[in-house]
């Protein structure tokens, strides 16, 4: 009986008729479960967060600028207390070379990172724009004309109308003249070339920004020259104001106001958005 038992259990590889499968050996489509002590854990995917000290942020690049700060406003504080021998008046001076230092560093500092300027002449110029916000200005720098490679140095918009500023700085050597108001020499070099540039420039952000907002808006052109002394204040030549880089703040500012705040707002949106930035922002 038991050799009996033992054949009848084993499969003979040959089904039924009706094509079910009599295998008396059931093979579960689930794995064995396994004892949870052998189990692994698995392992984080986390590093350490690494808490920053306020050591660590101050050796960073971007905020180079507070040590200097500090140590000024250190020294300044040690150096008023050593000589009139008050604590208060060390202190007051310690804070007010502190405020000085942010003031100065806020109208001398550019946005436009260093590496990716020209040179100096724009940041001249931005330094000039930047006293002219309280007067209700708002300024774009560095700006693309989409499907190009030119650029808008500065885009101003005011209470006196919107303005296309390029700075150039040129070689001071070299003499600047016009002739017949129709053409521009740097010494010996015509600059016709950048005079259309500019006017360029200057209708194609006039295109895009009227487009954009629905009306009607000018953008006068200029050229900013820095280096060579400039033998007139402002010139027109080729529908191009030129003038000396010094000038721009007057040249913008002394023009008939034309915009309103709220104008000047709806203006500064819509440039902001059809004449993006040449240089990513981080």
């Amino acid at each position: 009986m038991e050799s009996a038992t033992t054949v009848s259990n084993v499969d003979t590889g040959l089904g039924p008729d009706d094509g079910r499968d009599s295998s008396p050996i059931w093979v579960s489509d689930r794995e064995p479960e396994r004892d949870s002590a052998l189990r692994e854990e698995p392992a984080s995917t986390y590093a350490p967060v690494e808490r920053a000290s306020l050591m660590s942020l101050l050796r960073q690049d971007k905020y180079r600028h507070l040590q200097r700060r500090v140590l000024l406003a250190l020294v300044a504080g040690i150096a008023g207390w050593f000589l009139t021998k008050s604590l208060p008046f060390g202190v007051t001076l310690a804070i007010v070379v502190a405020i000085l230092h942010t003031v100065y560093r806020a109208k001398t500092i550019s946005t436009v990172p260093a590496w990716r300027r020209p040179s100096v002449a724009e940041r001249k110029t931005e330094a000039q724009l930047k006293r002219m916000e309280r007067g209700g200005y708002r300024s774009l720098h560095a700006r693309a004309i989409p499907g190009s490679e030119a650029q808008i140095d500065h885009l101003v918009i005011g209470p006196t109308g919107v303005y296309a500023v390029d700075s150039e700085k040129w070689d001071r050597r070299l003499p600047v003249r016009v002739q017949s108001h129709r053409k521009l020499f740097h010494g010996p070099f015509n600059q016709k070339a950048r005079l259309d540039e500019a006017r360029w420039e200057a209708q194609s952000a006039s295109d895009l920004i009227s487009k954009g907002l629905g009306r009607e808006i000018s953008v006068i052109p200029s050229l900013a020259i820095y280096g060579p002394a400039i033998p007139w204040r402002i010139l027109n030549v080729r529908d191009v104001d030129v003038f000396s880089g010094s000038m721009v703040r007057k040249w913008i500012t002394k023009r008939e106001q034309s915009l309103t705040g709220s104008e000047v707002d709806a203006i500064y949106k819509v440039a902001a958005r059809v004449l993006p930035p040449r240089y990513p922002t981080s």
